[in-house]
């Protein structure tokens, strides 16, 4: 995929010489979380919609260049960091720069998500499994192996959540047939979070919980 083509040139930055009140203008006729800023052609920054209008439209955008935040991609850089990128900086636009810091326009985050999406982590069909293990026990080749060894490929997997003692891997895979890989990764010590399809392991301690309740209460 070349994130190059997605590369947005429609609005210019504003001058930090312009006034505040042109920016609130471009913010009201846009959907756009933050609007780049240049100094004599120089790409500065960005500053964000709800700081624009905290300040008074008469001002110029110079008073209030402390606002300005410095993000930016380059071309070069991939779409996963791209897409961190947006999310670390809560924005829906991403300046890009060239290896000269030239500003060549922008990123618009539904474009980046919508690439997310064409991946065969979303795009193959398969099932999702949320697994869990301490943060110094787990291997994602041991993973692999687990869900090799039953016969179906990993389409990916990515760390969805970290704490000091635990970490949580989601995994898509290709077969959807998840129970014979869920029950592999109990025997691995894998605690199982959650998988999108039934997991004949829990049903059947429901099932032995509901006949132990009726027996009790003959």
């Amino acid at each position: 995929m070349h994130l190059q083509d997605f590369v947005i040139n429609d609005i210019k930055p504003l001058s930090i010489t312009d006034k505040i009140g042109d920016l609130q203008m471009l913010f009201n006729q846009l959907t756009y979380s933050h609007i780049p800023i240049q100094k004599e052609g120089i790409y500065m920054g960005c500053i964000s919609e709800t700081d624009a209008h905290c300040f008074d439209g008469a001002k110029s955008i110079n008073d209030c260049n402390y606002t300005i935040e410095g993000f930016f991609v380059r071309a070069t850089t991939n779409w996963l960091d791209v897409l961190e990128a947006f999310a670390e900086y809560d924005s829906n636009i991403m300046p890009v720069l060239d290896e000269n810091s030239t500003y060549l326009g922008y990123y618009e985050l539904n474009d980046i998500i919508h690439l997310f999406n064409e991946t065969p982590f979303f795009a193959e069909p398969g099932g999702i499994v949320i697994v869990e293990k301490g943060i110094h026990d787990y291997s994602f080749s041991e993973i692999s192996q687990i869900v090799e060894s039953n016969d179906t490929k990993l389409l990916g997997a990515f760390i969805s959540k970290m704490s000091t003692d635990l970490v949580q891997i989601t995994l898509k895979i290709s077969n959807t047939s998840l129970n014979d890989i869920i029950q592999t990764f109990r025997r691995y010590s894998y605690n199982i979070v959650s998988g999108h399809e039934e997991d004949s392991y829990i049903e059947s301690l429901k099932e032995r919980s509901q006949y132990l309740d009726k027996y009790l209460n003959m």
